[in-house]
Parts: structure tokens; sequence; C-alpha cells
């Protein structure tokens, strides 16, 4: 048989309440960093394409954002994106942690996933962080949520079953010839990664001190050619605060957390293009940008 009468090719919506691994999970069947991680809720903030092809078939994953009340413009629209993206999908996967009882956001987000009706698969994520037993019990519980195609216990950060899952998906997924080349990991722009990666930095530095008023953008990026040397690439990045107090809080004493913000960013930037990097990052006031439609736009929201 020739590979475009056996090869499987759809997309894949991965879904979950905030926190619940997504993006963990995203970046694990890629085997390379596509979507941002954070230990905080609601890092997510695009619905971040991953593409996975294996010698079988090609997944197209959609990372949606964690989906929760919306109390912005912000929110509604991140809400809009999720739906969306279940509406368009050949298969959803659903995170449900294993050391977290099932909640009012799970339900929500299988109703939504039920009504593709497309082929549900439990991701039950985060098994190293309970007993055998419990786990047991937790598989037991997830069994009984929804008409699931297949129930996947794993744990993404070390792999463990992250293969069998990524085969169990590709099973569900139309007969089709490969929708993206064979060696695409992403169908984001560069510049899209970059502003992600310096939000990342930004979130990791700031804990809790800063709500999620945070947005990146980038101004300019430019390759510097250099004698017997990797070209340089110089990327000016702007990260947009609501209020004047918050600027202060990014920026930190004299500009030291800025400075580390930026060492944390050049380094996973360089790890991701594999490239010298020169990155200069400024802090601008956008008030109020969450709820202003003009603003979101101009954000790339």
């Amino acid at each position: 048989m020739s590979m475009t009468e056996t090869f499987r090719a759809g997309f894949a919506a991965v879904l979950g309440r905030p926190n619940a691994g997504k993006s963990t999970l995203t970046n694990a069947l890629c085997g390379t960093k596509i979507a941002i991680m954070s230990s905080r809720p609601e890092t997510t903030r695009r619905v971040i394409r991953g593409i996975v092809t294996t010698e079988s078939g090609q997944i197209i994953l959609t990372d949606t954002p964690g989906l929760h009340r919306p109390r912005t413009l912000l929110g509604e629209r991140l809400g809009d994106m999720v739906r969306d993206s279940i509406e368009d999908t050949d298969c959803s996967i659903v995170c449900l942690p294993a050391d977290e009882k099932t909640g009012p956001g799970d339900r929500y987000l299988l109703d939504l996933a039920k009504k593709s009706r497309s082929p549900l698969i439990a991701a039950v994520t985060k098994t190293d962080k309970v007993s055998r037993a419990g786990l047991a019990e937790r598989l037991a519980e997830i069994g009984q949520l929804a008409d699931f195609a297949h129930v996947v216990p794993l744990c993404a950060p070390t792999g463990d079953n992250v293969d069998t899952l990524r085969d169990l998906i590709i099973s569900t997924l139309p007969l089709s010839a490969p929708l993206y080349p064979l060696d695409a990991v992403t169908d984001e722009s560069e510049e899209t990664l970059i502003a992600e990666l310096i939000r990342e930095a930004a979130l990791e530095m700031l804990r809790d001190e800063l709500p999620h008023s945070l947005a990146v953008t980038i101004d300019e990026m430019e390759e510097v050619p250099r004698e017997n040397k990797k070209d340089l690439l110089r990327v000016h990045a702007s990260i947009h605060v609501e209020r004047k107090s918050q600027k202060g809080i990014i920026i930190g004493h004299k500009g030291s957390r800025l400075r580390e913000i930026g060492t944390q960013a050049r380094k996973n930037i360089q790890k991701l293009l594999d490239s010298p990097v020169y990155l200069d990052l400024h802090v601008r006031v956008a008030k109020d940008w969450q709820r202003d439609p003009k603003q979101l736009a101009r954000l790339g929201f």
C-alpha cells in the first residue's frame, strides 16, 4: 500500500482547564518547545499549532487557552478561540490531571467537546503526582465521564506513555495525505514564537507580582552578517502592561528585573533558533489593553 492509502492526517485539539498540562503535553508530543509553559494558570494566550509527523500519520495539534469565565474582552476572545478549535477538529484530547478531582470546568469542556462529534481521548496528566492506587481510582472515575475512545495515563515531562498517546491520536484521524510539509513542527511565525518566549520568561520572573496583564510585541528583527561567525539576530521587543505601577515592577531596581527577563528569554530564543541573539527589551504602558478592542487588535489578539 502507498503512503497515501494508509496515511492518516488531521487536526487534534488539546483541551483542559487552566494548568491541566496542555502546553507541556503539546511540547512533549512535538518533541520541541512550541507552546510556552509556566507554573501559573492562564499562560497560553493563542491557539498554537504544533505539527507531529510519523511514518503512519500527521497530527496538527491546537493547544488551546485554558477555558475560564471571562472577566475581560480578552477572556471572551480566548473562549471563542477554544470553541472554534473544537468545532473544526478531527479528535479532541482532554487533559485531566491525575492529582485533582473533576470540577465544573472539566465538565463544561467535556460538554463542548462532545458537541463536535469527533473522537474523544482522555489524557490523564501528572501521573507522577499520585500513588498507584490513587491513579487507578482516578482512571475509573474518568472512564465514567464520557464515551472516550481511549483513556491514557501519562507524564509529559518524563515522556512516559506520550508515544502511546501519539499513536492512538493518529488512529482516530481520517485517511489523508500529509497536510503540512513532513519536516514542519509548527505553522507559527518565528516572530510569534520569540514573543511567546519573552512573555514566558517575564511570567516566570514575576511569579505572583503581576496579573496576566502582560503582552509582548516584536518591534524589529534583523540579521546582522558577521565574518567567520554565525549571523547575529537582533531582536527589539516591547513588553506591554496596563498600568504605570506595573512598569516599575517589571523593570525592577535599576533595571535588574528586566535584565534577568532578557537573559532568560535570550537563552530560550537562541536554543529555539540555534543562532546567536541580541535582545533589546522595552516596557510600555497600554492602559487597560485587555478591555480595549483597538489595543487588543494591535497586540495581536
